[in-house]
C-alpha cells in the first residue's frame, strides 16, 4: 500500500513559481475555483486572479469542465495557487504593443462605466477617458455598458499596468479618410447638393459630403447681395457648382449663382418695348445712368433720355439708389442690353397737362360772348 502511494506521488508533477500550466476546472465556489493540473492537490484560482476586472462570482466567468491556461503564483507541498489573469495579461501586453506599433484597431466590449470614462477588458484593464469616446460631448455614458467599441491604443505602459484607449482616434481617422476621398472625387464643374453650415460676412460655408466649401458672397446670386442671410439660412439644402478644389489645403470654392437661371433668362419675354417699368439707379456715368430693372439686370438711360431739357451730367437730375420710372425703348436679351427713357414719360405727362390746360382755357371764356356776336358787330360797322 505504501509502495503504491509512493509510486502515485512519484507520478505527480512538480511546479515552480512562474510556470504556465494547463488544467481542467473541477469545482467552482463563489470566491475561488479548483483546477486539476496534475499536481497532488488541485490548484486554487482565487477570484482576483480570474480577470483584470472586478468579478462578483467565479461562476460568472468559468464553469466546471473548462480548460484553462494558468500561471503558478505559489507552489508548496500541499498548496498550489494559480492565476488565469497573469497568463492573459502577458499575452495581451505583447499583442497590444504590436497593435500600438502598427496603429491597428481592436474591438472591445465596455465592461464598466466609471467616473471619467469607460473600462474594457482586453486581457488587461483598459481605460477610455470620456474625452476619447466620441468626437462630440457625451453627458451620460450609462448606455455604453455592454457596447462594443473600435479602439486604438494611445498610451501603453506595461510596468505601471497602464493602458489608455481611444474610440475618438478611430472616428477622427475615418473622417479624415472620408474627407480625402471626397476631395479626390470633386471636380471643377460638378454640380452637387450640400447643406449650409455657417454664414459669415464674406460668404457661406456649405458641407458637401463631409467637406466644407466656401460660397463667396459674390457667388450667392446674380444680383448684388449685402448679406448672405438674404439668400440662404443655416441647415438649408442647396445646389452648388464646384469652381475649384485644392486637395493640399483642403479648400473648395463653390457657387450657388452658377446653378441658377441667369437674370437675363428670367426677364426674357417679361420686359418688352413700350413697357413702363420701375427701377433703381445703380450707377451714374458721364453718358447716362444704369437702372436695375430686375435682380442682376440693368438698363441704360442715355443722358439725352434723362430729362426734357439739356443737362450736363446725369447727377443733375438723378441720384444713385433713387427709384425711378422709365419707358422701354428697346430690349436685346442676346446682347444683354435694354435701352430706357425717362424723358419720354415726362413728355407724355407734359402733353396731357397741355391738353388739360387748353380744355380749362375754353371753359374760362366770358359768358354771353360768341363768334356770332363778333360777326354781327363787324356787319354793323360795314353798314
Amino acid at each position: 500500500m505504501v509502495e503504491e502511494m509512493n509510486n502515485e506521488l512519484a507520478g505527480m508533477k512538480s511546479f515552480s513559481v512562474g510556470d504556465v500550466v494547463s488544467g481542467k476546472v473541477t469545482k467552482v465556489e463563489d470566491k475561488q475555483a479548483f483546477v486539476d493540473v496534475g499536481f497532488k492537490v488541485d490548484g486554487i484560482v482565487p477570484i482576483s486572479e480570474l480577470s483584470s476586472l472586478h468579478i462578483e462570482k467565479v461562476s460568472d466567468v468559468i464553469s466546471v469542465g473548462d480548460e484553462l491556461e494558468l500561471k503558478v503564483l505559489k507552489s508548496e507541498d500541499d498548496e498550489l495557487v494559480l492565476s488565469k489573469r497573469a497568463v492573459q495579461a502577458e499575452k495581451a501586453w505583447e499583442e497590444l504593443q504590436q497593435t500600438y506599433d502598427l496603429g491597428n484597431i481592436i474591438e472591445a466590449e465596455v465592461a464598466d462605466v466609471v467616473k471619467g470614462g469607460l473600462v474594457v477588458d482586453v486581457g488587461v484593464r483598459g481605460f477610455i477617458p470620456a474625452s476619447l469616446v466620441e468626437r462630440h460631448f457625451v453627458e451620460d455614458f450609462s448606455n455604453y455598458k455592454g457596447k462594443t467599441l473600435r479602439l486604438k491604443v494611445t498610451e501603453l505602459d506595461k510596468e505601471n499596468n497602464k493602458l489608455i484607449l481611444s474610440q475618438r482616434a478611430v472616428l477622427d481617422e475615418e473622417i479624415l479618410q472620408h474627407k480625402k476621398d471626397i476631395l479626390d472625387s470633386l471636380q471643377s464643374g460638378d454640380i452637387v447638393e450640400g447643406t449650409v453650415q455657417r454664414l459669415t460676412t464674406f460668404g457661406v460655408f456649405v458641407d458637401v459630403g463631409g467637406v466644407d466649401g466656401l460660397v463667396h458672397i459674390s457667388q450667392l446670386a446674380h444680383h448684388r447681395v449685402d448679406s448672405p442671410s438674404e439668400i440662404v439660412k443655416e441647415g438649408e439644402t442647396v445646389k452648388v457648382k464646384v469652381l475649384s478644389v485644392d486637395t493640399e489645403s483642403e479648400r473648395v470654392s463653390l457657387s450657388i449663382k452658377d446653378t441658377l437661371p441667369g437674370p437675363w433668362e428670367e426677364v426674357q419675354g417679361k420686359i418688352q418695348t413700350g413697357d413702363v417699368i420701375e427701377g433703381v439707379v445703380r450707377r451714374l456715368v458721364s453718358f447716362g445712368a444704369f437702372i436695375e430693372v430686375a435682380p442682376g439686370v440693368e438698363g441704360l438711360v442715355h443722358i439725352s433720355q434723362i430729362a426734357n431739357r439739356h443737362i450736363g451730367t446725369p447727377s443733375e437730375v438723378l441720384s444713385e439708389g433713387e427709384k425711378v420710372e422709365a419707358k422701354v425703348l428697346d430690349v436685346n436679351v442676346a446682347d444683354k442690353r435694354i435701352s430706357l427713357s425717362i424723358r419720354e414719360l415726362l413728355q407724355e405727362d407734359n402733353g396731357d397737362a397741355d391738353y388739360q390746360q387748353y380744355e380749362a382755357s375754353r371753359t374760362d371764356e366770358p359768358k354771353g360772348f360768341s363768334l356770332g356776336d363778333m360777326i354781327g358787330d363787324q356787319l354793323k360797322k360795314y353798314k
